[in-house]
């Protein structure tokens, strides 16, 4: 299928503390990348520098050959095909399900924007749903809000920061098939990062493992599910 990402030699500091140490990754198009790691080793940074929401200090990233960040360069995140499911989710309470759906689009006319609101909440199993606020949901039904918001602007690819770690177990199982499910029918390129290997190795086509800010090792998910234990990391 081709990569569609491509990561080279990016680092990231906080002031003089390093976060992220020359991280080389490519993304195939149409596969589900997660990246593991203990807490504090990079992985929601290398999210962030992805979307464009922190600019690497060093290294490149393309999508689709298009420098997003370099040297000179950084596309700023709203003019990138990229969409970001953040922890917490960061759904608008004060707005609907239609509300928080469609708030990207207010570029398209009204009539196109309520018909793709409503194939994005069919799409994830919500429909009849629109007129809700975020509170009268349940934590799977805000998780597939968070992702049709997302997905309704047809990004080439989708980056979902911890999106099962406030579920509970059979919601998180539940969630995480639903998730896979609509990845895979949309044909959306991926990069999920979580702390736990169970979720990696239901969701992942290749997992990435991070160590102080560097991928330390990736390989297909299954390889992995051979060698590794199955607790989570600390």
């Amino acid at each position: 299928m081709g990569a569609l990402l491509h990561i080279t030699g990016t680092s990231f500091a906080h002031g003089e503390r390093p976060v992220l140490r020359a991280v080389d990754l490519t993304v195939e198009r149409g596969s589900t990348l997660v990246i593991v790691g203990a807490s504090g080793c990079g992985k929601t940074t290398l999210l962030r520098a992805i979307a464009g929401l922190e600019r690497p200090t060093a290294g490149t990233i393309r999508l689709e050959g298009e420098i997003l960040s370099g040297p000179g360069v950084h596309v700023p995140p709203e003019e990138r095909s990229i969409g970001f499911v953040f922890q917490g989710l960061a759904l608008f309470p004060h707005l609907t399900v239609n509300g928080n759906v469609g708030f990207g689009l207010s570029h398209l006319p009204k009539a196109e924007r309520h018909v793709r609101i409503a194939e994005e909440l069919a799409s994830v199993g919500l429909e009849g749903l629109g007129d809700r606020y975020p509170h009268q949901l349940s934590g799977g039904q805000q998780q597939r809000v968070a992702i049709a918001r997302s997905l309704v602007r047809r990004p080439k690819l989708m980056l979902m920061d911890e999106p099962f770690s406030d579920l509970d177990p059979r919601t998180r199982a539940q969630v995480r098939t639903e998730v896979l499910r609509i990845l895979r029918e949309h044909g959306t390129t991926a990069i999920i990062v979580t702390h736990d290997r169970e979720d990696a190795f239901h969701v992942a086509d290749r997992i990435a493992e991070m160590d102080q800010g560097r991928i330390a090792r990736e390989a297909a998910a299954e390889e992995l599910r051979r060698e590794w234990s199955h607790q989570p990391f600390a």
